[in-house]
């Protein structure tokens, strides 16, 4: 988010000026989840002689140099292989966890960070990015069936049951989205579910919008760990 005008998605102006101005003593960690979607083949402003893909681009920007600078990492990284709810298709699913929100904003300031995310810009179509807070972690971690994602709008009500064959990993709370769309999300779920049960995780009652996912084996896994080592 180097850009004040990235191409792929608007910066949410409301949620932008609530971190900005958060109290240092109200600021704490913040797991920034990021829902990825990528051109087929990179949109380099100078052309793209390689013929490389988005997903490539993007993983030439991975800033982790910059990420350890400002006291963050990389919590978690998968792709998708199935989508059953929400749009648009998304490819790819990442979460970093940042010490502060004001350690975010300090990141998109760092020379080094700009310097590589042209990556970023040639590789990605659109994407949403929010922060979120932990709720509960579950004993999925060592569960069987396939790791699925949801990123949900609950009502005031609250949602369903779940259903049987769902073993929860992590379960974190929305405290904003900081670019993306005008959609707002207030839920997101990592859970273990048996194979038979994925297709009723769409018809929970009490959500009114979703995104649900199912994704490939991580390439980083560290998001138990992360919520664990902040307390």
């Amino acid at each position: 988010m180097a850009s004040s005008s990235p191409a792929y998605g608007e910066i949410n102006l409301e949620t932008a000026s609530r971190w900005l101005h958060l109290p240092a003593e109200e600021d704490g960690h913040v797991w920034m989840l990021n829902l990825m979607k990528y051109h087929r083949v990179a949109q380099y402003a100078d052309g793209n002689a390689e013929g490389i893909s988005g997903e490539a681009a993007d993983d030439r920007y991975a800033p982790l140099g910059p990420l350890a600078a400002v006291g963050a990492r990389a919590a978690f990284l998968a792709p998708v292989v199935e989508q059953l709810a929400g749009d648009p298709a998304w490819d790819r699913i990442g979460i970093v966890d940042y010490p502060t929100r004001a350690a975010f904003f300090a990141m998109q300031r760092r020379d080094d960070f700009k310097a590589q995310h042209e990556h970023k810009e040639a590789g990605m179509e659109f994407t949403i990015v929010m922060g979120t807070e932990p709720v509960a972690t579950g004993p999925g971690t060592a569960a069987d069936g396939s790791l699925v994602l949801r990123v949900r709008r609950v009502a005031d009500g609250g949602a369903g049951a779940e259903p049987d064959g769902v073993t929860p990993v992590a379960h974190f709370t929305v405290d904003g989205v900081i670019l993306g769309d005008a959609r707002t999300w207030n839920d997101v779920r990592f859970d273990r579910v048996r194979p038979d049960a994925i297709p009723a995780l769409t018809a929970v009652s009490g959500v009114e919008e979703q995104v649900v996912v199912v994704l490939d084996e991580p390439r980083v896994d560290r998001l138990v760990e992360t919520i664990t080592a902040a307390g």
